[in-house]
């Protein structure tokens, strides 16, 4: 069985990926969720991302995680058995993200860093799950663990990303594009665009979901992703498409 590495999106760890990491050992049989704290640029991600996985493997990677993915393909796309995007982009930084982005990380320095996870709840989240207990416990528990330093790095690696929409044809694995139908940080629509750019790439949306999809329907999640490791190893190129709506 080919291995999986899951990556985690900003200000998170591998609790994001609890439910998948017990739903898709039987299919993995190892499944790693790396740390990316250490570094303040996506190739540094990538490159110790690398050197701690497996030779060949399958790899996923939600929000950030995706922009992390997306690298680790460029620099060794002969390592990476299958590919799933959830929850992401494959578009650089704007200006005004970027701004919001050295605000928070304003807000961080100055001490007031759980009004960092706070502020960004609302936006990551469905709203109605904003005031869940357990999601907001998951979002402030790995906030802490990953800290005001940590949270910096990746915001710095975040808002220095590359475009990644020219390197998108040249992807020639299996590839799953995911994310929630209220994805709000990440719309739907630059789903289709990575899943149109990646030949072969299926398209999935997961009804009543915004962006933490792992964290707000994580069974629908995984059978998704059950689906795209199950799944044959069909010729990359070919030009037929899926789109799917789990309810």
């Amino acid at each position: 069985m080919t291995p999986l590495v899951l990556v985690p999106g900003l200000l998170c760890d591998g609790r994001l990926w609890r439910h998948q990491v017990e739903g898709l050992a039987d299919l993995a049989g190892r499944v790693l969720a790396p740390e990316v704290t250490g570094q303040d640029s996506i190739a540094g991600m990538a490159r110790g991302i690398l050197e701690a996985a497996p030779e060949r493997f399958s790899l996923a990677g939600l929000s950030m995680g995706g922009y992390v993915a997306l690298e680790v393909v460029r620099q060794a796309p002969d390592r990476v058995e299958a590919l799933a995007l959830l929850d992401t982009s494959a578009r650089p930084d704007t200006p005004g993200q970027t701004g919001a982005r050295l605000a928070l990380i304003e807000l961080a320095r100055a001490g007031r860093f759980d009004e960092v996870w706070r502020a960004l709840l609302p936006k990551i989240v469905h709203p109605d799950r904003v005031g869940d207990p357990g999601i907001r416990l998951a979002v402030r528990e790995m906030a802490h663990a990953v800290g005001p330093g940590g949270f910096e790095r990746q915001e710095r690696a975040i808002i220095g990303r590359p475009d990644s929409r020219p390197s998108l044809p040249a992807i020639s694995c299996p590839t799953l594009v995911l994310c929630g139908r209220d994805d709000a940080l990440t719309p739907p629509h630059l789903h289709k665009e990575i899943a149109d750019g990646i030949p072969g790439a299926r398209l999935c949306q997961i009804d009543r979901c915004g962006h933490l999809s792992t964290l707000e329907r994580p069974e629908a999640v995984t059978r998704a992703m059950r689906s795209w490791l199950e799944s044959p190893r069909l010729d990359p190129r070919a030009p037929a498409k899926s789109r799917g709506v789990l309810g």
